[in-house]
């Protein structure tokens, strides 16, 4: 059985999360990188190392230290657009924790790394202490996403039961422990 190390991302780290992120967008997402989507991925230090009340965690495979899984928090709420007005209004940036780019590599996928990223990133906004809420939106069309933050939040906007459908998406709120 594999044993994984979940820790904070040091720069030595940054690259081999990128890659995860940019395998992830490119396969699972099918969408490739996209500018306004992805544009945090190119820069994760100026995204979410460099700011004190942003994280950037890695799952590190203690068997050959590499980069399995990487999850982000930062402090910016839901933008409009593209996200509806009352998710902007609900969960303005700076009160908002906004859970990012949980990702798992296929191969190291059914062992709990996810649910473990998301309770560090928990514990993360807590200790924060001036966090209100934790806010992230899903793709409910990459497989088990939908389902995993079903089980561990619950659903405040799904655009599929918008007119049109919106652009797909699923937004969620984590409780803070």
């Amino acid at each position: 059985m594999r044993s994984y190390c979940i820790r904070t991302a040091t720069p030595d780290d940054l690259d081999d999360a990128r890659s995860v992120m940019l395998d992830i967008v490119y396969e699972d997402f099918g969408t490739g990188y996209v500018p306004r989507w992805h544009r945090d991925i190119v820069d994760l230090h100026q995204a979410y190392v460099a700011p004190a009340r942003h994280t950037l965690l890695v799952a590190v495979d203690e068997r050959d230290g590499t980069v399995a899984a990487t999850a982000a928090l930062d402090s910016r709420g839901p933008a409009h657009p593209p996200n509806p007005r009352h998710l902007a209004e609900r969960y303005p940036s700076g009160r908002t924790a906004q859970l990012r780019r949980v990702y798992v590599r296929p191969e190291h996928r059914r062992r709990g790394l996810a649910r473990r990223l998301v309770d560090e990133l928990l514990d993360f906004a807590t200790a924060d202490g001036g966090y209100r809420a934790v806010y992230l939106h899903t793709d409910p069309a990459v497989p088990g996403a939908e389902a995993f933050w079903r089980s561990l939040g619950k659903s405040v906007h799904d655009e599929r039961e918008e007119p049109g459908g919106g652009q797909g998406i699923v937004h969620f709120e984590v409780p803070l422990p």
